[in-house]
C-alpha cells in the first residue's frame, strides 16, 4: 500500500531533522501544511529530494529481496548451499 503523501513528507522531513516533532496535513502536494513546531524550516526542493531518495531506497530494497529469492530458488533447486540472506527470505 502506498503512503500518502503527507506520511512520506513527515517521514522524509524526520529524516533530515529527527529531533522534528510538527505534524504535515493536506491530502494532495498542493494542500499540504506542514507545522514546524518551533523547528527551522526546510525547503520544499529538499524534502521533496528527501522523499524521493526514499522511494528509491525502498524500490531497491524490494527488487534486492525479489533477487535473492530468485537466487535462493534456484539454488535449492540446483542443491547449492544458500547464504544467510538467501535464507533469511525463505524463513522470515
Amino acid at each position: 500500500m502506498e503512503k500518502s503523501i503527507g506520511i512520506k513528507y513527515c517521514d522524509a522531513i524526520k529524516d533530515i531533522n529527527p529531533n522534528w516533532s510538527g505534524s504535515v496535513s493536506g491530502n494532495t502536494e498542493d494542500e499540504l501544511v506542514i507545522d514546524w513546531n518551533g523547528e527551522a524550516e526546510i525547503s520544499v526542493a529538499d524534502i521533496q529530494a528527501k522523499v524521493s531518495e526514499m522511494e528509491t531506497a525502498e524500490a531497491n530494497a524490494i527488487t534486492e529481496k525479489e533477487n535473492l529469492k530468485a537466487s535462493a530458488k534456484a539454488k535449492l533447486i540446483a542443491g547449492e548451499a544458500l547464504t544467510e540472506d538467501e535464507a533469511n527470505t525463505i524463513v522470515l
